[in-house]
């Protein structure tokens, strides 16, 4: 019998799993790093999210791996190549494109953290709990009529930019290089990186990380951005030179930034960005929480548990 194990199961969809229990033995646990090499030995398919990096280490202890499931878009977290050479079949939300239309999380936080910043809401927030009551400290700014540029046209950015026209932003966008994008939605115009940067208020991050994108915005990319503006980041951390943006809210080039990803999120060093928001009201750091929801969840990981039943059908484990 194929054997299912989830490796982080906390708030798990209770229909997701009765159905996994259709195609296997399932176990749902909740394993820190040193817990997952164990309980991986006898796993025929790994079900993660993102708590765990799976690298050579992951795969060398589970020889009877055949599948791993993430429910994510991103598999930046997955060693690939090492899977390949395993045999080891990686299936996540990649593809999916139309299908993913109705999950709007990452989207809503993305909008979520540009207000947020715009009108020092955790500030103002943490003032009052502090017993204070002073609205002249908060005067912020608004989003309405603001330039917007999108970093990654695709899924995510198109459906920013979006709900950015409720607020009658102008939105300009920006892909791959030497890509044209010939379904622009209204509205909407597409320039290439630097002139986005230079025109852009706020600029939000939504391309994929791959080794064309990794480092996007170093300490060039950012000095192009208007003196006082501001930037998103809700994509990959590794889209970023961390030092640059540092450097740029320190000596306060960009007025403010904020992040829901870091490019190293499980790192056990000094991260330099944290140790700076816990003084700095000019940064917001959420940890990756982009796609938290309830509804989302549930949506993405019924998907996931399709395309597993497909899997499966076809390959005897």
């Amino acid at each position: 019998m194929t054997k299912i194990l989830v490796s982080e199961s906390s708030g798990f969809s209770p229909a997701v799993a009765q159905r996994l229990k259709g195609l296997g033995e399932l176990k749902l646990s909740d394993l820190k790093r040193a817990e997952l090499l164990r309980e991986v030995r006898e796993a025929n398919v790994l079900w993660i999210r993102l708590r765990h990096t799976i690298d050579c280490e992951v795969l060398a202890a589970a020889p009877r791996l055949r599948a791993i499931v993430s429910p994510t878009t991103g598999v930046d977290h997955i060693d690939l190549g090492a899977a390949r050479n395993q045999a080891v079949e990686v299936l996540s939300l990649r593809g999916y494109g139309e299908d993913l239309r109705d999950v709007r999380a990452t989207v809503e936080h993305t909008v979520g953290l540009m207000l947020a910043l715009l009108r020092h809401v955790p500030a103002a927030a943490t003032h009052v709990r502090a017993g204070g009551w002073d609205r002249d400290l908060f005067w912020g700014q608004e989003l309405h009529r603001k330039t917007v540029g999108i970093v990654g046209y695709g899924r995510l950015g198109r459906l920013v930019a979006r709900c950015l026209a409720a607020f009658d932003a102008s939105v300009l966008v920006t892909d791959r290089p030497g890509r044209a994008i010939a379904d622009l939605e209204e509205g909407v115009e597409q320039c290439s990186l630097d002139e986005l940067l230079a025109r852009s208020d706020v600029v939000t991050l939504h391309a994929s990380l791959d080794d064309s994108t990794r480092g996007l915005l170093g300490a060039r990319e950012l000095a192009l951005m208007p003196s006082g503006s501001w930037l998103v980041n809700t994509a990959r951390g590794a889209l970023l030179a961390e030092d640059a943006l540092l450097a740029a809210l320190r000596d306060g080039h960009l007025g403010g930034a904020a992040l829901d990803v870091l490019a190293d999120e499980h790192g056990e060093g000094s991260r330099p960005l944290v140790d700076y928001a816990r003084d700095n009201a000019n940064l917001l750091i959420t940890p990756h929480i982009g796609g938290a929801t309830i509804e989302s969840r549930a949506k993405t990981e019924g998907m996931m548990a399709a395309r597993l039943a497909e899997f499966l059908a076809t390959e005897r484990v």
